[in-house]
């Protein structure tokens, strides 16, 4: 019988940190599952960072599109990122490959053993969802009032009317968006790793550098 395929993704904040214990437990418990673990990956960078800006995260999402992979196994959930949204969406990018998320910290499964959404790791990811929605409409909040604040002041808000950037601007502006789309990934999958609006990655695909 064929050994299940994992990939190990481990990460801490700092460059302090390490993140061996991660590394050891995640290999343990592969052992003792008669894993195959394929590929490794972790980094050091703050989880609070856009999945874009996380090399070993982007280089994970890039290896499962093109190797046969059967699970990701993570140390706890903030471990894969501190953004609810970013976390749903690496989710939902690796279900979507029929990669299960093996949070250690919980003992759970994204996916069941018939590649079917697990409905328990469905309601807890739900609660992170609904969690990061009421921060993000409390930032919002925030941040109009302070729009007003400045508004009020004589300050102006937003681009000026027929500002319309250049080529070379959005090269400058998404390097990641432009380097991912050089590795041949899809629109879809560009635009669930760096939330880029898909209007935005075309013109950034349409691009004679590309």
């Amino acid at each position: 019988m064929e050994r299940i395929k994992t990939c190990i993704y481990a990460r801490v904040s700092t460059k302090g940190q390490e993140y061996d214990r991660q590394l050891a437990e995640l290999r343990a418990y592969a052992e003792r599952m008669g894993y195959e673990v394929v590929r490794e990956f972790s980094e050091k960078i703050s989880g609070a960072k856009k999945v874009e800006e996380r090399e070993a995260l982007v280089e994970l999402l890039s290896y499962v599109e093109v190797h046969p992979v059967d699970k990701v196994l993570i140390y706890e959930c903030s471990r894969l990122s501190r953004r609810a949204v970013d976390f749903l969406s690496v989710i939902e990018t690796l279900s979507a490959h029929n990669v299960s998320v093996y949070i250690h910290q919980n003992g759970l499964e994204t996916l069941l053993s018939n590649g079917a959404p697990n409905p328990i790791a469905q309601l807890v990811l739900g609660i992170l969802a609904q969690f990061n929605s009421m921060e993000r409409s409390l930032i919002r909040s925030r941040m109009e009032s302070g729009y007003n604040h400045f508004r009020s002041l004589g300050g102006q808000v937003g681009r000026k009317a027929g500002w319309r950037k250049s080529a070379e601007q959005m090269r400058l502006d998404y390097p990641n968006e432009i380097k991912l789309l050089k590795k041949g990934l899809s629109l879809r999958n560009v635009q669930a790793i760096t939330h880029t609006s898909i209007n935005t990655l075309r013109k950034l695909k349409m691009m004679s550098s590309l």
